[in-house]
């Protein structure tokens, strides 16, 4: 004890900040099994059980449409999302120039420090149908401007996509990193079996960091549901709430503009619970299978 006691005292910042910001906002859970009244207060509003869970999930019309929409923005970020910095990696770690690989880097890390705020600012611009870049590009063929953002059809794409360019150069960050302990004798192995750089990547650099994929791939799965609600309140309007309504978005109207607290909380637990299966599940099936896991 005596010889960690200045290990846990660096500690100490990082628990009191998770204690703190992180596991005493949950107390706020139990607002989700109440009647929640502001002038009452948490204690003295009425227990009411499931009610809000119930009314949510059973009699809400829009139930299904919101979990339509949250899961379908979740796996097409992750489906293209999730593959697209691995790609990257794996081909800067190919390139022989360490200058044109550091501007690649550079240029790609760039989006990642932006806000969301400016990246929305940056969207509506490009997609502007009066005078924006792709809608210039699209003149150049003779075709009449689209209204991007009018369109329902085309909100997943616009999110997706453009949440891919924010977050490629960054997420090859973890993966550069695993790929320099991949064994330089694997590599020299392979090269006295004839392999050249293409199969050299496919069969020693993938495999390198296939834990690492698996590790955040189990991560990114259990925040299926939990896309984030910044862009989505910035990019959409009541002409997208078709495709862009999701639970994040949703539970602010309810709970913050309508002031239903218990109902917006009662969401906010269903998300987080469902989000918790999808990890323990992934998990369990990652350990079975592969032999790599969380825990």
């Amino acid at each position: 004890m005596n010889d960690s006691k200045y290990l846990l005292l660096l500690f100490l910042p990082t628990a009191l900040y998770y204690l703190i910001f992180e596991y005493g906002p949950m107390f706020g859970i139990v607002v989700a099994f109440k009647d929640y009244n502001t002038f009452a207060g948490v204690w003295a509003s009425d227990w009411v059980g499931l009610k809000y869970f119930r009314i949510f999930l059973f009699e809400n019309p829009d139930f299904l449409k919101l979990l339509r929409n949250t899961f379908l923005i979740g796996v097409y970020s992750l489906v293209w999302g999730f593959p697209a910095p691995i790609v990257l990696a794996l081909f800067l770690n190919e390139l022989r120039s360490n200058i044109f690989k550091r501007v690649v880097q550079t240029v790609s890390y760039l989006p990642h420090f932006i806000s969301n705020v400016i990246i929305v600012s940056m969207i509506v611009m490009f997609l502007s149908p009066d005078g924006g870049l792709i809608n210039k590009l699209i003149g150049l063929f003779g075709e009449e401007p689209i209204y991007f953002l009018s369109k329902s059809e085309m909100f997943r794409t616009i999110f997706v996509s453009s949440g891919i360019w924010q977050g490629v150069g960054w997420g090859t960050i973890i993966y550069l990193a695993a790929l320099t302990s991949v064994d330089p004798h694997l590599y020299e192995a392979a090269e006295l079996d004839g392999a050249g750089r293409w199969k050299k990547m496919i069969h020693v650099s993938l495999p390198g960091i296939v834990p690492i994929i698996i590790i955040l791939l189990i991560l990114n799965i259990g925040g299926l549901l939990g896309t984030g609600f910044e862009k989505v309140f910035l990019l959409y309007n009541p002409m997208l709430y078709e495709t862009a309504d999701i639970f994040s978005t949703y539970t602010y109207r309810v709970g913050l503009l309508q002031g239903n607290f218990s109902y917006a909380t009662a969401i906010g637990v269903f998300n987080g619970v469902v989000g918790f299966v999808l990890i323990v599940l992934t998990n369990y099936i990652a350990r079975k299978t592969r032999e790599t896991s969380l825990w």
